[in-house]
């Protein structure tokens, strides 16, 4: 086991006041913490009151934890994530989604804001991942393996459950959400990708880009927890518009959250 870690300082801390176990939890991405504010009877706490929680550092990641219920299920919402390129260490990364297990969840849906390598992506779709390319140089499970969630060598040719998908895309259907489907590559940020890396980028088949995800998943599905990632297109990628700017990707996200929210409720409401 690793110790020295915080997860069981924060767990036991959560679990003295968190009444019923989450069956579902989720990460908003950039800009996309707003998209489930309305939850009625919502427990909220920051991150910062949490003991050995680490905390974030970007615009448009709250930094909090929400506990609530959708149709009779408990969930667990992560408003805001931790990046590689904030200087987080990846044990700090991954924190957040080790705890989630550690209180239960079994299903996790995460979310992020992505850039469109597919040229027929505009902002504002939303897109299921079917598939990721690491391109980070690195992998958050490198060192000594913490038995208290999965095995040595994970096998990742699931890794996003095929039938999260489906039920993905019957709430699409069900609300009049058109639901693409692609590849998603992480690089390391925080600098945006040169066009020539996301020609080389499309080559290998990647069809939205971002900064995030991908170590969550590896680590999510490390511990057996079953997964779900939905893009929001913020841009088109480096080289196909004129300039990319955090503040294009925040203005996108704040558009598209209630139609976001209203898309995990009822993915929710089908689980």
């Amino acid at each position: 086991m690793i110790k020295n870690d915080h997860l069981s300082e924060s767990e036991s801390w959560l679990k003295e006041r968190v009444k019923e176990r989450p069956e579902v939890g989720m990460v908003l991405g950039s800009g996309l913490s707003d998209s489930l504010d309305s939850l009625d009877n919502s427990l909220e706490m920051s991150w910062g009151d949490i003991p050995g929680f680490p905390t974030p550092t970007v615009k448009g990641h709250k930094g909090k934890l929400l506990f609530s219920e959708i149709a009779g299920k408990n969930v667990m919402v992560q408003q805001g994530r931790l990046h590689w390129y904030e200087g987080k260490s990846w044990r700090e990364v991954i924190f957040p989604i080790r705890l989630q297990k550690l209180m239960g969840v079994k299903q996790l849906i995460i979310t992020n804001a992505a850039g469109g390598i597919d040229k027929d992506l505009e902002p504002g779709d939303l897109v299921t991942v079917t598939d990721h390319i690491n391109f980070s140089g690195d992998n958050p499970l490198r060192g000594s393996n913490d038995e208290r969630f999965g095995v040595r060598f994970p096998d990742l040719t699931d890794a996003y459950t095929e039938d999260l998908r489906e039920t993905a895309r019957k709430a699409g259907d069900n609300l009049g959400v058109d639901l693409g489907e692609g590849v998603y590559v992480m690089t390391t940020g925080p600098s945006y990708e040169t066009p020539a890396e996301i020609r080389a980028l499309r080559t290998l088949g990647a069809d939205l880009v971002g900064m995030s995800t991908v170590p969550e998943v590896i680590t999510a599905r490390h511990a057996e927890m079953h997964v779900l990632a939905i893009s929001c297109v913020t841009n088109k990628a480096a080289g196909m518009q004129d300039q990319l700017t955090h503040e294009e990707v925040m203005e996108v996200t704040a558009s598209t959250n209630e139609t976001l929210g209203n898309l995990i409720e009822e993915i929710v409401s089908l689980l």
